[in-house]
Order: structure tokens, then sequence, then C-alpha cells
């Protein structure tokens, strides 16, 4: 999918400034206040523009969206389908996206290469097979070891897929570079197995359960387990800059998103009614699909994890701490 999809709430009120605090507890923590109880005036910029992937992780997006509650917030927010996160990552940077749904590796690698980016609200982490090494179904490769020599498609090199893949061939007394790894927006993954211009895919959903119907794609293993299990993978991120120049502006962002993450979080039936709308899958695939979690705290504890593993791996050549890229969200 391309930038095909640009969906826009309409600007009505202004929305107070509240206080900007952290939801979480001890180790929960976000970051720098953004707002202060109190403070008058509504957003600086009421219109924003969003990159987000056609994948359930960008969710809460549209059900903010949808339910009217950038609108309650004053902000006028386009939400633009990206195709891959590398792209939105470039164009946020460049200025023609104000923020943009990340994978939290490609957000540290970026931070270490000394771009300045603030996450500024959490989206998806990981849950049992919501991303798998898929493989086709006549495929002799029957296990890890199998996949020795192999070629595998990755929505984008150096990210979060890499590193999971990586992570998991490690356990199994594999190296990342025993493999080859082909970038491949996910919606092209199944073609590509089908073909056998890749030996395996790694892919998140709804592909995932869209190569299983097509063309009978097997599971050949999940790579969010031991040090994986249950690892955040997506947020929205804006510019050091933005966030400078835009306290106000962030701060209500975010407070919508509060409130989106928490339905998504405890309504399957509202992801999946949301999912047709910018996905473009049939209701009956939605109803079907493995989702990850849509985490409620913006949290320094859970993202460092991602941060130690990829200096483990070699992705990153020195620590990083999550609490200074993080910007704290209103709940």
């Amino acid at each position: 999918m391309r930038f095909t999809r640009a969906r826009r709430a309409v600007v009505a009120g202004v929305a107070a400034a509240l206080a900007l605090s952290a939801c979480g507890g001890p180790g929960e923590r976000g970051g720098t206040a953004v707002a202060s109880a109190g403070s008058a005036g509504g957003p600086e910029r009421t219109a924003i523009t969003i990159g987000a992937l056609p994948i359930p992780d960008a969710a809460s997006l549209y059900i903010a969206e949808q339910r009217g509650y950038f609108e309650e917030e004053g902000l006028d927010v386009t939400v633009k389908t990206v195709v891959g996160g590398a792209q939105a990552q470039q164009a946020l940077l460049a200025g023609t996206l104000d923020a943009t749904q990340t994978n939290y590796v490609s957000t540290f690698l970026a931070v270490s290469a000394g771009e300045k980016l603030k996450i500024v609200a959490d989206l998806y982490q990981a849950t049992p097979n919501s991303f798998n090494i898929m493989v086709a179904r006549d495929s002799p490769i029957r296990d890890l070891a199998g996949l020795k020599g192999r070629k595998i498609a990755v929505n984008s090199r150096r990210n979060v897929g890499t590193l999971a893949v990586t992570s998991l061939l490690t356990a199994h007394g594999l190296k990342e570079d025993d493999v080859t790894f082909v970038q491949c927006p996910f919606p092209d993954m199944q073609d590509k197995l089908a073909r056998g211009a890749v030996d395996a895919a790694w892919m998140a959903e709804p592909h995932l359960t869209m190569a299983q119907k097509g063309i009978g794609a097997q599971k050949l293993a999940d790579t969010m387990v031991g040090s994986t299990a249950d690892l955040p993978i997506a947020g929205v991120a804006v510019t050091g800059r933005f966030a400078e120049e835009n306290p106000r502006t962030v701060a209500a962002f975010q407070r919508a998103m509060h409130r989106a993450q928490r339905v998504a979080a405890s309504d399957r039936g509202a992801v999946e009614e949301i999912l047709p709308t910018y996905i473009g899958i049939d209701a009956a695939t939605a109803a079907v699909v493995t989702l990850g979690a849509f985490p409620t705290r913006l949290g320094e504890t859970r993202l460092q994890r991602v941060a130690d593993l990829m200096v483990e791996h070699g992705y990153l050549k020195r620590p990083i701490a999550a609490e200074t890229v993080l910007l704290g969200n209103a709940g």
C-alpha cells in the first residue's frame, strides 16, 4: 500500500492544556513533562500529519480518529499510510511528517546516530505468535537449523524484525550472518514465498494469517520467545524540535492516544472493526488475526529491554537510557 489513505478529523474547539503526568508506577515514569496544570491556550499547531503502517500496531491512531478523540483535543489529524518504517523515519526527519509510527529498534538506532527523536506514545507489544517466521507449504526447511544459508524476508534491515530473528537464531546456535536478510514490504512477502524468491519471511499480522490462507504458508517459529517475549514493538515518535516548539500539541495528542490505547487494550471488537478501514482486509480475517498487546503506559523499564537487547547483539555500540528518549504521556 502507498500513500493512498489520508483521513482527517475536523478541528472543533480548543482543549485546555492539562497536566502532563506519567501514568506508570515506579520504573514506569514517562519522562519530561510537556504541559503544566492550568496552563492557558490550546495546541500551538492544530493540523498535524502522522505516518502509519498498514498493520495492527497503528490501530489506536485510527480509533482516536474515528471516535473524535483528536477532535476533542482541538487537533486536525491526518493519518498517512507509509510503506515502511525507514521511509517514515526519513519523512519525519525531513519535516514532511510531524509524527510517525516507529519501531523501537529503529528509533534507538537513529538516536545512537545523533538524531534527536522523542517517543510520545506507546502503540504495540508482542504476544505469542504475533510475529512468526513463515515458510512455504512445500518448503524443505523444518527447523531453525535449516535456515542456515537461506534468505529471510524482513520489512526493513536492522530493525525489530532482524533483531528478533537474530536473537532466536543465536539461542539455537546460529549467527546473524548465517542467513541473508532481504528487505521486502509486508504485503509482498506472500508472493515472494510462493515464488521461492525468499526461503522464509518474518511476518506480522494480518499478512501472517493471509499467507496461511492464501498459499498455505507454515509457521516455522515464533520469534517473540525467550529474551524477546512480550517485547515492546512500536510507538509514535516526533523530533525533539517539534516537541520543544509544540508542547501543548504533543500533550493534546498524548491525551487522545491514551484514551484510544485503553479502548484497544480492553476491546478486541473495536480493533477488529477498525482494521479493515486502513489495512484493507475483510471482517472475517480481522476476526482471526493474532493481535499483540496495546500498552496503556509509556514506561522506560519496558523500553529499556529493547535498548539492552540491541547492545547484546551489536546493534548499539554503547548503551542508551530509554528515559532520555521518552516524553511523558498524559493520562
